[in-house]
């Protein structure tokens, strides 16, 4: 398309900002984690048509508009807006620019608002800085207010900015920090080394896309990178393919299983045979993150689905860590995600947040790995396969002590056993309880239960799926781990032990407040667990409550569904039909033009 026909095709915007038909004042901005929240008064003329709706634009310097508020809750005049900087709404973060806010009806610009005073001298504190890729680069969202006599507006300079080579102290004092040729030269040879390969690898992919004779609209691929084993998740839907015969003439599948994680050193064969894979793929599922794909950029043609490896805990990751270690950066593998899955529509967007996706595109299909779980005949045989590997549970009420690990990854992760009272425990259990441990798999180190309480206490950490085990368990002792999901569906009693749960938070941050969310009683010390213990109370009624807002379907088809409406397209129409209501709204961001409030924005010194 020229530019004559670009121009064209633009939709201008009408420029009513002298009728003043509404005024507006911005009376306050607060962060939700990366999700921008405006409060902002309206006062209406009498002349204003109360019947059309208003919308709420991130307009940038160049009349373009970028972003749209989501009006959130509308109370008599006010109005409570938010917008997630990460993702307005087309999964990238709001583009680098100055922008100012403009109030529209339909294609008619309203009003610009202004700042209440109580706000104004504390505008500038409402600022953030994202900082991203190792803390290399940092993305800033500045408030600020127009340089204009007559006006106080709101100005939003949105940046992504990198590192500098600022020094403190100079190469006289800090000689440490000179570096020889040599050494230069390895910097630069490794740096060189690191994305030279990574090129390399892309253009292979690229090759093998486009000659590759393998290539088919059939071919579905199934891969991890964070194991070398296949998630129950990924299993759950391939098992339930073969089984309705979509194996073979239908369907021809691929397998992908590697740990680069863990064992980030895999040779040039791994790479190139998957590298041969994912170019063959029209659809490929993934258990988790992969690395790969923060670097090697799908085509369209390419369906990249998550099928998340956890239910919704507490745990914030992704996205909704922005800003924290190990965070993404602003475009990588979650970006590229056509489709997630959830158990209902309610927590889908806590996977919506953390991938960077719009809510929508998180289908509520359940989770595969359920089937199996809430299968009839699959409880009985493995309950009965669990009572014989571990009889010390049999005619005793069984506590599973399961808390996910402590510490950054993979390679430090630990769990304080010294918190545990096994003294007082063990007490307890008497000839009732009996205490089962399953540390996370991340933990390496054995649980250190003493030789004489064997008898009443084991450590089950090699038992491979913590799902069976809740078959014959009576009490849940955990913390922030998404085993709750699974388990809530016993409908039995469970307490926290979140002894750091002030720490956790500003570490990695919560979802949802921690002490609404907890479907069940929240204890900071192993001694009020032991309280609750031998009083019983496990604030009990917060279960059902859970289940209501976590599950859409309990049954045994969530495998089904994520066939049925992602494999084979059949998405449900209320879905589909927002999905395509924001596809629509996007299209229109692009061609909205703001320039006749040029005059304006310059007046106020943009």
């Amino acid at each position: 398309m020229n530019q004559a026909e670009n121009s064209a095709s633009l939709i201008p915007m009408v420029n009513r900002l002298d009728e003043n038909l509404v005024r507006a004042t911005l009376t306050d901005v607060e962060w939700e984690r990366i999700i921008c929240h405006l409060t902002m008064e309206l006062d209406f003329s009498e002349k204003f048509d109360h019947s059309r709706p208003l919308d709420f634009y991130l307009v940038a310097a160049f009349h373009r508009a970028n972003a749209k508020f989501k009006v959130d809750s509308i109370d008599g005049s006010t109005y409570h807006l938010s917008v997630n900087v990460t993702n307005p709404g087309y999964c990238l973060c709001i583009p680098t620019g100055t922008y100012f806010i403009y109030i529209c009806q339909g294609e008619d610009i309203l009003c610009s608002p202004q700042i209440g005073a109580e706000l104004a001298p504390q505008l500038f504190d409402k600022s953030r800085t994202f900082l991203h890729n190792n803390k290399t680069q940092g993305y800033c969202v500045n408030f600020a207010c127009s340089d204009s006599e007559e006006e106080l507006s709101p100005v939003i300079t949105i940046m992504d900015m990198k590192k500098s080579g600022l020094r403190v102290y100079n190469e006289d004092q800090r000689p440490e920090t000179r570096q020889t040729v040599g050494k230069k030269f390895m910097r630069q040879f490794n740096r060189f080394r690191r994305w030279g390969i990574k090129v390399i690898y892309a253009f292979l992919y690229h090759w093998h896309r486009l000659f590759n004779p393998k290539r088919t609209k059939k071919t579905i691929m199934f891969m991890s990178e964070q194991s070398e084993e296949l998630s129950t998740n990924i299993m759950s839907v391939y098992n339930r393919m073969v089984e309705r015969g979509m194996v073979g003439d239908q369907y021809r599948v691929l397998f992908s299983a590697r740990a680069t994680v863990a064992k980030p050193h895999y040779g040039v064969p791994s790479w190139l045979k998957m590298l041969n894979k994912i170019s063959q793929a029209q659809m490929i599922f993934l258990d988790d993150h992969a690395p790969a794909f923060d670097w090697l950029f799908l085509k369209p043609t390419t369906t990249l689905v998550q099928l998340w490896h956890a239910g919704a805990g507490f745990k914030s990751s992704g996205y909704s860590r922005w800003g924290h270690d190990g965070c993404p950066a602003p475009y990588g593998c979650h970006r590229q995600y056509k489709y997630g899955i959830a158990g209902s529509r309610s927590i889908a967007h806590f996977f919506s947040e953390v991938f960077g996706i719009n809510t929508e595109q998180v289908l509520p299909t359940g989770m595969p790995r359920m089937d199996e779980y809430n299968d009839p005949e699959h409880r009985k045989s493995k309950e009965a396969e669990i009572r014989q590997q571990y009889p010390m549970i049999n005619g005793k009420k069984v506590i599973l002590f399961a808390p996910t690990y402590r510490g950054t990854n993979h390679f430090d992760a630990h769990y304080p056993y010294q918190l545990i009272d096994f003294d007082r425990l063990y007490k307890f259990c008497g000839d009732e309880y009996v205490v089962l441990f399953k540390m996370h798999p991340w933990v390496s180190s054995s649980v250190p239960i003493p030789e004489e309480y064997k008898d009443r206490f084991a450590d089950v950490g090699k038992y491979p799926n913590i799902n069976d085990l809740f078959y014959v368990v009576d009490l849940l002792i955990t913390d922030y781990s998404s085993n709750i999901f699974e388990y809530s569906l016993m409908r039995k009693p469970m307490l926290f032990f979140a002894f750091d749960e002030i720490q956790y938070s500003f570490s990695r941050g919560f979802h949802r407040s921690y002490e609404e969310s907890a479907p069940g009683k929240i204890c900071h010390t192993f001694d009020e667990v032991m309280d609750a213990l031998e009083n019983q109370d496990f604030e009990f009624e917060k279960v059902e409550e859970y289940v209501k807002m976590q599950f859409d379907h309990i049954d045994s088809h969530a495998s089904d569904r994520v066939i049925d409406w992602i494999l084979l397209g059949n998405i449900p129409e209320d879905i589909q039909k927002t999905l395509d209501e924001i596809r629509a709204e996007n299209e229109l961001l692009k061609i909205m033009d703001f320039s006749s409030v040029t005059a304006i924005e310059d007046g106020a010194g943009a």
